[in-house]
């Protein structure tokens, strides 16, 4: 069923996106104009490489027609409307012509949510990322400098399910992991409680365009930039110069806060997910629902979500 917003509806929606997408880029658009880095919120921007110009663009969602919106005509997966003018987003195009992706995305949605939490890890994959190495990624100083961090990994079990933060461990700490993580395996291993799993959501969001509605694409960005800080907290960067405080996971009531932070955002992650597949496929639909028809077998689709993660790590 499709749902119909006629022009002065659709356009208050529209402006009230672009003055929060504004409201919530406006720091990170003023440094750009100075030329400051920020190595806390800069990552939104170029890990996930969605500028502020596209945050602030608003769509309704699948299944939303538009009224009286002929400057729409010809946008990219929207489709013409019931009506003269009309034009609404159009999931089966998407899936048409993005099946692999629209494959991978509802398997990570559909299965991470379905997975218990798991809240062990305590945020060591940024420790691991610097672990008995001179060059770090980050060129803020370490805060217990290079020897008491590596023994902060060294009396820790490193419990990383998330491949994209796995893939920038050191080569001393890869093997200490409990799981050699591979990119084919993703879509298995992704669990809630991860906080880059969280953070990812922007990125699903993102990548379905209009099919989500602005509303939902800002939240999952909000949600991005509240797992970010704790992400950097409990890094082992001394950001006092940029007024981040560290969630010490080194000790014990450290550790305690960064689960408290991380049950959060798993419950805020999963809200997500469901809100995100009842707006791109419907409450009802099924699994695999997406796919039009002559869609691939499932081996064939495992395959071809493989190829999309690889293509995407690469970009």
């Amino acid at each position: 069923m499709v749902e119909s917003l006629d022009r002065a509806t659709w356009e208050q929606r529209e402006r009230s996106h672009r003055a929060r997408a504004d409201a919530l880029t406006s720091d990170h658009r003023a440094r750009a104009t100075q030329g400051v880095k920020h190595p806390v919120w800069d990552f939104l921007f170029t890990y996930y490489s969605y500028p502020p110009s596209q945050l602030r663009r608003w769509h309704p969602g699948a299944r939303i027609q538009l009224e009286d919106a002929p400057e729409r005509d010809g946008w990219r997966w929207y489709a013409p409307g019931s009506s003269s003018g009309a034009v609404a987003p159009d999931a089966d195009a998407f899936a048409r012509e993005k099946r692999p992706l629209a494959d991978l995305i509802e398997r990570m949605l559909r299965r991470t949510a379905a997975r218990p939490g798991q809240f062990g890890c305590f945020g060591l994959h940024e420790w691991a990322m610097v672990y008995r190495e001179e060059v770090h990624r980050h060129p803020a100083p370490l805060r217990l400098g290079q020897a008491g961090t590596d023994a902060v990994v060294e009396s820790n079990d490193l419990r990383c399910t998330h491949f994209d933060a796995f893939r920038f461990f050191t080569p001393d700490a890869v093997p200490r992991n409990r799981t050699a993580l591979t990119r084919a395996d993703q879509p298995l291993l992704e669990q809630p409680g991860c906080l880059h799993a969280g953070m990812d959501l922007y990125k699903w969001a993102t990548k379905l365009g209009p099919l989500i509605p602005g509303e939902l694409l800002l939240d999952t960005f909000e949600l991005a930039r509240d797992i970010r800080l704790l992400d950097m907290q409990a890094a082992p960067y001394d950001l006092s110069e940029w007024g981040v405080a560290p969630v010490r996971i080194e000790t014990s009531e450290g550790k305690a806060e960064y689960v408290r932070q991380q049950r959060g955002f798993a419950e805020r992650g999963n809200a997500l997910r469901r809100r995100m597949l009842d707006a791109w496929l419907g409450g009802d639909q099924d699994a695999g629902s997406h796919s039009p028809q002559g869609a691939q077998t499932a081996p064939d689709a495992a395959s071809s979500s493989r190829s999309v993660m690889t293509r995407s790590a690469a970009s």
